[in-house]
């Protein structure tokens, strides 16, 4: 209804990049605990497929029920139905939050936020209000040595620029 297709041509180059790096993370060795990649605002997977291909454990973070439905039915067309995918419908600051009293930590984490929308709760989501707080949580849920933040958005006024100094 939305004329949304679930795919976006343009992020074709973000998860090829996704793709490289999480490969080099599942490569670190028998001895380097397993590496996992965070994908918040996942929608309907591409980015969760990309990390999961090379075989990454994947949190896959929506707040909408149906877009992880889609999410999941992606995996299976793509042979990833038995990859370790963790498929979560949630609020994503929220469950950032959690994930950081639970001392999780993550070697990549994608993040491809709406301009504006509601989490699983209801609760509204604004990007120029909220994105900060959340980069604040995503940082601290990095793990210690090799990661990654992938930032991307299309509201306009955040381009390449802002959103990096929002990472700084």
């Amino acid at each position: 209804p939305s004329g949304q297709v679930g795919l976006f041509p343009e992020q074709a180059e973000v998860r090829a990049w996704i793709r490289r790096l999480a490969t080099r993370l599942g490569a670190a060795g028998p001895d380097a605990p397993p590496a996992a990649v965070l994908n918040l605002f996942g929608y309907t997977g591409a980015a969760t497929l990309s990390a999961a291909q090379p075989g990454v454990a994947v949190t896959h973070v929506d707040g909408s029920r149906p877009a992880v439905a889609w999410a999941r039915r992606n995996a299976e067309l793509n042979g990833l139905s038995g990859a370790p995918i963790r498929w979560i419908s949630d609020d994503a600051a929220a469950f950032a939050e959690r994930e950081l009293r639970r001392g999780r930590r993550y070697a990549g984490i994608v993040l491809d936020p709406p301009s504006y929308g509601h989490g699983s709760s209801g609760k509204p989501w604004r990007l120029a209000n909220d994105l900060p707080a959340l980069l604040a949580a995503c940082t601290s849920l990095l793990a210690d040595g090799p990661a990654f933040i992938a930032l991307t958005a299309h509201t306009p006024g955040f381009g390449p620029d802002r959103l990096g100094e929002l990472l700084l």
